[in-house]
């Protein structure tokens, strides 16, 4: 009887194995290579029309997902718009390097790859973005010049949820590299993000009006903020991300503007800045326009090595004219942890915390900041903020 039993309990695990092998889904995904329908990788055809092409069969299929395979080779592109919305699931695979023009002019939109009113998009492969700034970026003069140019920016994402970028190379944008508006539920992982040092204004990965987005094990070395996090984002996590060259991980600008909305639930982990002019960095315009919170962060295990300001909140943000320094900021920054935080200031002051006289920071929490200075020690300048500090504390620390 016991044999029996045995029997029929593994014809049974047999027939449940069956069944699930059988309810997998079947259908591999259409694949369009672009080169098989007219993309030419010789670096010098523009590759526009044949990619938007492509991109609206692969988007109106209505049985199964599409794949968009770029191969290797060099596929120059003018500038593309790829819109949705999709009757199914893309995958965009990238193994070549898709061009931009050198001459900016050639660029008509704000962006030179853009991506809008999409769901379920994953971009992937071993490929290079290839922005050629170079001649660009002596054109961006718009601190001081008004009627600077409009440079575009290498990627954009607009209105486009639960989808992923992994294994992308961004190189030499000419303005940002990866622009995000209003895109929710998003992955960025194993990206490289790479301009000289003194590019002007080539952000790294920028968010407005944003949430549930996940960055992790990521490098960007780059002319301005590795990350910009602008007004309207909300739970965001970064992990595992070398930064440098660069400004840092910025949240702000911030209160400009009056249709602004509240910035909350960012998580900062096991970053290494090297050699950036920021570390963390949170700044609000001084004159702010609108009232808005800046709230629940964690910055925690954060190694800063030779780091212009490894801690920086600034609420007296005022770069250049028209700027007006006409009152205190109206943005509310409001419980932060900075955990763990050690490493190397380029200058004295290693942890520099300048917020409102009419709205103070409160609920600071400062534990295990280990922040050397060489040649004399680092120092702590603290103004209009309230909290706590725990543990080692390098520089002194100056909470009320």
């Amino acid at each position: 009887m016991a044999f029996i039993a045995s029997a029929l309990k593994a014809l049974c695990l047999s027939l449940l194995f069956i069944a699930v092998v059988a309810s997998r889904p079947t259908t591999r995904p259409k694949v369009f290579n672009v080169q098989h329908y007219g993309a030419k990788p010789d670096g010098r055809t523009d590759n526009a029309n044949a990619f938007t092409s492509i991109w609206k069969r692969a988007c109106a299929r209505k049985s199964g997902s599409s794949k968009i395979y770029v191969p290797k080779g060099k596929f120059y592109l003018g500038g593309v718009e790829f819109i949705g919305p999709c009757k199914n699931q893309i995958e965009f695979v990238i193994d070549g390097i898709l061009l931009a023009p050198s001459n900016p002019s050639d660029i008509k939109n704000e962006t030179w790859i853009n991506f809008m009113h999409i769901n379920n998009l994953s971009i992937s492969g071993a490929g290079t973005l290839d922005g050629q700034g170079k001649e660009s970026w002596p054109r961006n003069d718009c601190s001081r010049n008004t009627s600077c140019p409009k440079l575009a920016k290498t990627m954009g994402f607009a209105f486009v949820n639960y989808s992923s970028i992994t294994g992308i190379t961004s190189l030499n944008s000419k303005m940002g590299h990866f622009d995000f508006l209003s895109v929710h539920h998003f992955n960025i992982t194993g990206v490289t993000i790479t301009a000289p040092g003194d590019s002007p204004n080539t952000d790294g990965l920028k968010f407005g009006f944003c949430s549930d987005i996940h960055i992790s094990n990521t490098n960007i070395g780059t002319g301005d903020d590795c990350i910009a996090i602008l007004s309207g984002t909300t739970n965001m996590d970064i992990s595992n991300v070398m930064c440098g060259p660069g400004h840092g991980i910025s949240v702000g600008s911030l209160g400009k503007y009056k249709e602004e909305k509240d910035v909350t639930g960012l998580t900062v982990r096991h970053t290494v800045f090297n050699g950036t002019s920021n570390g963390i960095r949170i700044k609000t315009w001084e004159s702010s326009a609108s009232n808005i919170v800046v709230s629940n962060f964690v910055y925690e295990n954060i190694h800063m090595i030779n780091v212009g300001n490894p801690i920086n909140i600034d609420q007296k943000y005022c770069p250049y004219p028209p700027c007006e320094k006409k009152g205190e900021s109206h943005v509310q920054i409001q419980y932060i942890l900075l955990k763990n935080i050690h490493g190397t200031s380029k200058n004295k002051v290693a942890v520099n915390l300048q917020c409102s006289k009419s709205y103070p920071c409160k609920n600071i929490e400062l534990i295990d900041i280990d922040l050397e200075h060489k040649g004399s020690p680092s120092t702590a300048v603290c103004e209009n903020v309230h909290g706590s500090a725990h543990g080692k504390m390098v520089p002194q620390q100056c909470l009320n």
